[in-house]
């Protein structure tokens, strides 16, 4: 019954009635720490910039489209989870926190970034994932120090080139995009660790062998004719991975064109749309 009254009240934006979902709130945490996820938020409680050491602050799962000028005053955030809300837009605001290592954005209805993030330039984590982008806006690659990038279940094409400024990022995930290519950037970023481009329609995967850092590369749920090679001791997941042995390249691409032959409708009226996963 609590959590239903609290879901009725979540809709009356008044501040008494948002005071109520967050409950007994008053006090700065001794952890630091402000987790409301989930409490069917609309409006977040102004009462908690007043926090001013709070260090990490979780949105997530709640209602939330905007936020209040006065998350300025959070100056010593590290971790702000925005994700799973109704954000349309990045709110400015965010972009004043200039000590965020963690960002979560990921799940809500952005279809690009301001370019007044790239004063986050202690970001070390991004996710962006779930969301409407079309293309990876160039403010990313100007998060120097950025380690980690998840812009999966997205609609992206292509990589800028840009991105290979980014000589920390080690780990980048992009499952679930339109790549219909191998970015081309991503062979010139020798120290990448981790990448994962699975359900995409990649054809064809370039040697990655000379990648010096490379320890994952996931590219399951492809339309390939090859896997990639690797270097010695590099986990691949996919179709022709270190469980099995890797076959010939002339005998894969006949395989996939008959794969693909055997799948062609009987007539034009019976045609169904292609997934671009196999």
């Amino acid at each position: 019954m609590g959590n239903t009254i609290k879901a009725l009240v979540a809709f009356i934006p008044g501040d008494h009635c948002q005071n109520y979902v967050v409950g007994d709130l008053q006090e700065m945490p001794l952890d630091k720490m402000v987790d409301l996820s989930g409490s069917q938020l609309r409006r977040f409680p102004v009462h908690v910039c007043s926090f001013t050491d709070l260090v990490k602050l979780y949105l997530s799962d709640n209602h939330l489209n905007s936020l209040p000028p006065e998350l300025e005053q959070l100056q010593n955030l590290q971790i702000l989870a925005l994700d799973f809300n109704n954000f349309k837009a990045l709110p400015q605001v965010v972009c004043t926190l200039k000590q965020l290592c963690i960002l979560y954005l990921g799940n809500n209805k952005l279809c690009n970034l301001p370019n007044e993030l790239r004063l986050l330039q202690n970001l070390r984590t991004l996710w962006i994932e779930a969301n409407c982008l079309t293309q990876l806006p160039d403010v990313v690659c100007e998060l120097s120090l950025l380690k980690t990038l998840h812009a999966g279940s997205n609609a992206l094409r292509l990589l800028p080139s840009q991105l290979q400024r980014l000589s920390e990022l080690r780990t980048i995930w992009l499952s679930g995009n339109l790549l219909t290519e191998f970015p081309a950037v991503l062979l010139q970023m020798p120290l990448l660790e981790i990448i994962d481009v699975d359900r995409n329609s990649i054809r064809y995967f370039p040697s990655l062998a000379h990648l010096s850092g490379l320890k994952l590369v996931i590219y399951d749920h492809n339309p390939c004719r090859n896997a990639p090679k690797v270097g010695k001791g590099v986990r691949r997941v996919g179709r022709w991975a270190e469980e099995t042995p890797e076959p010939d390249p002339r005998k894969a691409r006949r395989y996939a064109l008959a794969k693909e032959e055997s799948q062609e409708p009987l007539a034009p009226a019976l045609c169904p749309s292609l997934s671009p996963n196999s």
